[in-house]
């Protein structure tokens, strides 16, 4: 029997809200209305605040239900929008924003805000959020998810198929028997930035600014010399660590390059960061979702490094732009059916778990 779930999703990019409503059972996960809502500016503006600078617990405790807020506000519209019943709606896979993520360390966390409880009160359906810590108490990365979700989705092409999630950071999801994958690195958080602090822009409309440059290949290796790219697996990552001052901790001794050779060099970093994962598992297929896929350059780039297919999730039926919040919208119906996602694989975690707190 299928049961309707929506799936909210807000990448370290910062760049929107993601909201679907899928019809799941055991044996699919079927998209049936998707919406992109914006992100409030100020309070973008405070997420990246709490994530770069000292703040109070009454900080976070504000952020916390102001997030909530924007959520609970981007779902109800999308249900009205979809002339849609709460009724109808089993439960809401809800990821959160997240704040900060450590895996590693004495004691190892992944932080995500965004009230379920205010969720539930201004929507009427229950949530199901805090996917992530289960999984690193049980000795997990607790990212990336994405792959469970691959494998459900893809796993059926009878091909050497390789997934790539670029977001504000990538992932990569192996499917040729056990399941593997991890974070490969930046995505599209660096390029934004510089297109930021450059350009005045929010991001590099299909890569046309790098477009424009060149590979500083003297800056490129420095930035893959990063132990982050030489760390095997199970390993992930975030805007904790990639980030303003990991860029500019490599640009210092490169004071004379150009500003579109800059944005071009961080475009490469994303391709290559992710063919060179392809290097040593042989595959034949290489599909690309997120916000990545919509970067033509970068997704030109990909082809020539990867010297395999490389296409959008879109051309084999699944939305490049909603996988991610399709992804928590399985994760919920997982949770609700008591249900234990493959992951440990992926993460490293001890045992596969059942993930996620239900908020009725």
């Amino acid at each position: 029997m299928s049961e309707k779930y929506i799936g909210v999703m807000s990448g370290t990019s910062l760049d929107g809200i993601d909201v679907v409503l899928c019809e799941i059972n055991s044996k699919s996960c079927r998209l049936l209305f998707s919406s992109e809502y914006p992100f409030d500016k100020k309070l973008k503006e405070d997420v990246l605040h709490a994530i770069n600078a000292p703040i109070t617990l009454e900080f976070i405790g504000h952020l916390d239900t102001r997030l909530g807020e924007l959520f609970a506000n981007a779902i109800n519209s999308f249900i009205e929008e979809k002339n849609l019943s709460p009724d109808e709606v089993t439960a809401i896979g809800l990821h959160g924003q997240t704040l900060w993520h450590q895996p590693g360390g004495d004691f190892p966390f992944s932080m995500q805000l965004g009230n379920p409880n205010v969720l539930t009160a201004k929507t009427g359906i229950s949530v199901v959020c805090d996917f992530r810590r289960k999984d690193i108490a049980n000795g997990g990365q607790g990212a990336p998810f994405a792959p469970a979700f691959h494998k459900e989705i893809f796993s059926s092409l009878g091909r050497k198929t390789a997934v790539v999630n670029i977001g504000g950071m990538a992932n990569i999801t192996f499917l040729d028997g056990k399941l593997r994958g991890y974070d490969t690195g930046v995505g599209n958080i660096l390029m934004d930035y510089w297109m930021q602090q450059c350009k005045n822009l929010s991001f590099d409309k299909n890569g046309e600014f790098a477009a424009c440059g060149s590979v500083n290949e003297e800056l490129l290796n420095s930035f893959l010399s990063d132990e982050y790219f030489q760390k095997l697996p199970p390993k992930s990552t975030g805007r904790e660590y990639f980030n303003a001052t990991w860029l500019a901790s490599h640009l210092q001794i490169f004071q004379t390059i150009n500003d579109e050779d800059i944005q071009r060099t961080l475009l490469e970093l994303t391709a290559k960061s992710i063919a060179n994962e392809l290097t040593n598992t042989p595959t034949d297929l290489l599909i690309v979702c997120g916000g990545g896929a919509k970067n033509s350059f970068l997704m030109q780039r990909l082809q020539e490094l990867c010297k395999i297919e490389v296409a959008k999730s879109d051309d084999y039926g699944v939305s490049s732009d909603f996988l991610e919040a399709m992804a928590f919208a399985w994760l919920a119906y997982k949770r609700v059916h008591n249900e234990k996602v493959e992951l440990s694989s992926v993460t490293g975690a001890r045992e596969n778990s059942v993930l996620g707190g239900v908020y009725l």
